[in-house]
């Protein structure tokens, strides 16, 4: 079916975590996730620090995301490091350093100062091969302007509204343009009357806060690993979807197929989940299930099915599934991934994005449109 949209002339946005070359001045942020936990001398602290420490460490990871989302708090400045530790607690920041070795010394030097001062433990030195202990985040990370990001979801200027049509699905027209919000809302209704997805009522709140953080809500997003639109998709999920490169960039094809992949997703990680975490109470389990299936959009269902099933990946869920009631549904979902940290592809990023997706719903709630509605009912 042909495109039919609202005029949008916007240039390509690439700031997602792969797609943004980092300043020479950054240091430990360009490694890989997956690094060998025999080589990588962080990874001992990892296997050593004992399940309870992921207490509390989902509202951490918050605070230091929202500090690079919103450019305050210890990431005023984009020229700054900051250090955490397994609990995702603030320990520090640094000035960054003229080159990338000179900020390397810097927070290495702050790793071991903070270690004397016994503020930590343990501390693990950093270089161009490996991660060091506390962790590093930079300030200057790629990130969504969210505020501008809001704007463009909800509408406000006309150039970002939506209208068109996309398989069965017909939304607003021509002459009067919905939002980004209401195409979502609309694509949600029709698929769930037709019985075509079953999903959590509370996802599609997550998937608009995905829509700000995978593209800013432009519709010419497009990343240097060939993600396209709104949603970022690849290639193969998009023809996973029946989508033609013609319609590739077409809002409503991109939320339709999100969804039909979050779906896919759900049915393949529920009976695992299921099985784990079949006992807890439904508004914690349901928590729980939301921010999984955002972490598998990101990371991969496998990978986060691995966490709850494998022999290894899985003893992490299977303490937190004993003793639930100690911990939030952020702080299980979260502490299944840093404990494993360097044994599976699923790293820090991965966290990053599940945080910034939360910030980003949360932005959304606190609208004058959206804060009264049925939509933030979940806050």
């Amino acid at each position: 079916m042909n495109l039919i949209f609202a005029s949008l002339r916007q240039l390509a946005l690439t700031f997602t975590l792969i797609t943004i070359v980092h300043t020479p001045a950054l240091a430990e942020e360009d490694l890989a996730e997956g690094e060998n936990a025999d080589t990588a001398g962080w990874t001992a602290i990892v296997r050593a620090s004992p399940y309870w420490v992921s207490q509390g460490v989902y509202q951490n990871i918050l605070t230091i995301r929202r500090w690079v989302l919103k450019e305050s708090g210890y990431c005023s400045s984009p020229d700054r490091h900051i250090l955490f530790d397994m609990r995702g607690q603030f320990l520090g920041w640094i000035s960054n350093g003229d080159d990338s070795a000179a900020t390397q010394k810097r927070l290495n030097d702050t790793r071991q100062s903070l270690h004397d001062k016994g503020l930590t433990e343990e501390w693990i030195a950093g270089d161009a091969n490996t991660k060091g202990y506390p962790f590093a985040l930079a300030c200057d990370q790629p990130h969504v302007n969210v505020d501008l990001a809001v704007g463009r979801y909800l509408g406000a200027r006309a150039k970002d509204r939506v209208w068109g049509h996309w398989d069965d699905l017909s939304f607003a027209t021509r002459e009067q343009p919905g939002s980004l919000h209401g195409a979502l809302m609309y694509i949600v209704q029709r698929r769930s009357e037709q019985n075509r997805f079953t999903l959590p009522a509370v996802l599609p709140n997550y998937l608009a806060g995905q829509i700000l953080i995978e593209s800013g809500g432009q519709v010419r997003a497009h990343s240097r690993a060939n993600a396209k639109g709104i949603l970022q998709l690849s290639p193969s999920a998009l023809k996973d979807c029946q989508i033609k490169p013609a319609n590739y960039w077409h809002r409503l094809a991109q939320i339709d197929c999100a969804l039909h992949l979050t779906h896919q997703n759900a049915r393949n990680l529920q009976p695992a989940f299921d099985e784990r975490f079949g006992h807890l109470p439904e508004s914690k389990r349901e928590a729980l299930f939301v921010l999984m299936l955002v972490q598998a959009y990101h990371g991969g269902a496998s990978r986060v099915q691995a966490l709850l099933d494998d022999e290894t990946l899985a003893k992490p869920a299977e303490y937190f599934a004993s003793h639930h009631e100690r911990f939030t549904a952020g702080d299980i979902a979260f502490g299944m991934v840093f404990h494993n940290l360097g044994r599976d592809r699923l790293g820090l990023a991965s966290l990053y994005y599940v945080a910034d997706v939360q910030l980003a719903t949360e932005a959304l709630c606190r609208t004058a449109k959206l804060k009264s509605r049925e939509f933030c009912a979940w806050k």
